[in-house]
């Protein structure tokens, strides 16, 4: 199976820290080994074409962007764009 790379996209702020460890969370729950990115850089948030922040991006991919989902549908998500 190929190594899945995670990525949460955001300023800081207190939506982006809580996508963050709501997907640190789902990794943990699907049994991934793979590191989640906290990307601040704004430069690399724009390369993704997307706005709006929060995003989480799934082997370069945007899944969600602008709000932080629940546990389930960052799971499904992951699982989705990672092929489990």
């Amino acid at each position: 199976m190929s190594m899945t790379n995670i990525q949460v996209f955001g300023s800081g702020c207190p939506s982006c820290k809580r996508l963050y460890e709501r997907t640190v969370q789902a990794t943990k729950e699907l049994g991934l080994n793979t590191e989640v990115e906290y990307v601040t850089d704004i430069h690399r948030l724009m390369a993704l074409r997307v706005i709006q922040s929060p995003v989480i991006a799934v082997n370069g991919k945007p899944v969600f962007v602008g709000y932080v989902p629940d546990i389930e549908d960052l799971k499904q998500a992951i699982a989705s764009e990672s092929e489990l």
